[in-house]
């Protein structure tokens, strides 16, 4: 019989596990519809990939404008509470999906549903972040986060699926579905606290401020480039694979699956003993490797083969930005910490969805995805570099 973790180590609470299943539903009910939309908007309402964007934009600009309104009233509003709120908002505007007949009114939910999305996707990972023990925090974020890679990979893959069988009415009630089932395991656990966590720093009054935290620049710039490479997936994968003949494109989020699921452990307990640079370098790597062959994709095999090296290079980099955050924050900042990594997140994939939507409108889908993987390039000499100076900065302090 294995001996009992102490409690201040112990990772897999019941809190943890119900919290991780939760972040899978609500992040699967996002991306399930995500990445079929574009498909929908332009059949159903014939709008130019510009206009398809907007549908991803709006509702990511929205989430994170919700996610500082919802970081405020954390300090004052029970955490439960505004958690119910938001994925009850989240769910109902799921179902409301159907009954948009303008790109106005569509624009409108997404409005409304990056306002239920924003508050939820706020609350969880705080909770998760405090109940973390520090010392496991690399290997905690990246099973945490696998909740949320997983979602990302099947869940284009079920909606594109769903949205080819069944169409789009039964996509927006499997998705409504989806979120119902956090609910009942919210109701049923008991070891969740509603209220924020006992800070390591105390705050002498909910309303104090809490200082701006610089060392989350850096990661939230490498995370909003990345998530600029996954815009341009999410709004385009359907749209490319249909440019160049691929039956069953969304098989590319199958295979990502795979690999993300066996480097997201591996991946975290590497940053726990060596620090980002040996993470998110070779991680890099994959990342541009697999947008150049997806850009030159033709047949499954080659469609498989990005796939793969995608799975690898994103499931190790974003649980690995996350765990630097963290790591560079106080108990009292993982509020701040963990809505810079949301944010940096929807801002990349909004900003990846217009800026790559129009390069696609101008030219193609093939290099537009070359494009992508030059910011990913981009990625990696910025941290390079900072890294460079960092060193230099120490070898200079040390000399002295």
């Amino acid at each position: 019989m294995l001996p009992q973790q102490e409690p201040h180590t112990r990772l897999w609470t019941k809190a943890f596990i119900v919290l991780t299943v939760c972040s899978l539903f609500l992040f699967l009910n996002l991306q399930m519809l995500l990445a079929s939309f574009p498909a929908y908007v332009k059949s159903e309402f014939h709008a130019g990939d510009l206009m398809v964007s907007l549908v991803t934009s709006v509702f990511a600009l929205t989430a994170i404008a919700t996610r500082f309104m919802t970081a405020f009233l954390m300090r004052k509003v029970k955490r439960n509470v505004l958690l119910y709120i938001g994925m009850a908002i989240a769910a109902a505007i799921t179902g409301m999906y159907v009954f948009a007949d303008s790109i106005g009114s569509l624009l409108l939910m997404r409005v409304g549903y990056g306002i239920g999305f924003g508050m939820a996707s706020t609350i969880i990972p705080t909770i998760v972040s405090q109940i973390i023990p520090v010392k496991r925090m690399g290997e905690g974020i990246g099973y945490f986060g696998l909740s949320t890679s997983l979602a990302m990979s099947i869940g284009p893959l079920i909606g594109l699926n769903v949205m080819e069988s069944s169409g789009f009415s039964m996509l927006t009630t499997i998705g409504m579905i989806t979120m119902l089932l956090a609910f009942p395991l919210l109701l049923l656990s008991r070891s969740i606290p509603a209220e924020r966590a006992k800070p390591s720093v105390q705050i002498s009054s909910p309303s104090e401020k809490i200082p701006f935290n610089t060392k989350l620049v850096l990661p939230a710039v490498l995370n909003v480039i990345l998530a600029v490479t996954y815009g341009g997936l999410l709004s385009f994968i359907a749209l490319f694979g249909e440019s160049v003949h691929l039956e069953q494109v969304g098989l590319f989020f199958l295979f990502n699956a795979i690999t993300i699921i066996i480097i997201r452990p591996i991946s975290g307990r590497l940053f726990d003993r060596k620090g980002p640079a040996a993470v998110l370098i070779p991680a890099g790597v994959c990342v541009v490797a697999s947008l150049a062959i997806l850009s030159y994709t033709t047949s499954m095999p080659m469609l498989i083969l990005s796939a793969l090296l995608y799975g690898l290079g994103f499931g190790a980099i974003q649980p690995s930005l996350q765990a630097w955050m963290l790591r560079s924050s106080t108990q009292a900042q993982y509020g701040m910490a963990n809505s810079m990594f949301y944010n940096s997140t929807d801002l990349g994939v909004a900003t990846g969805a217009i800026l790559l939507g129009a390069i696609s409108a101008a030219s193609d889908y093939a290099i537009m995805y070359r494009y992508s993987a030059g910011f990913m390039v981009m990625f990696l000499v910025v941290f390079i570099v900072v890294q460079l100076n960092k060193v230099r900065h120490k070898k200079t302090v040390l000399s002295q």
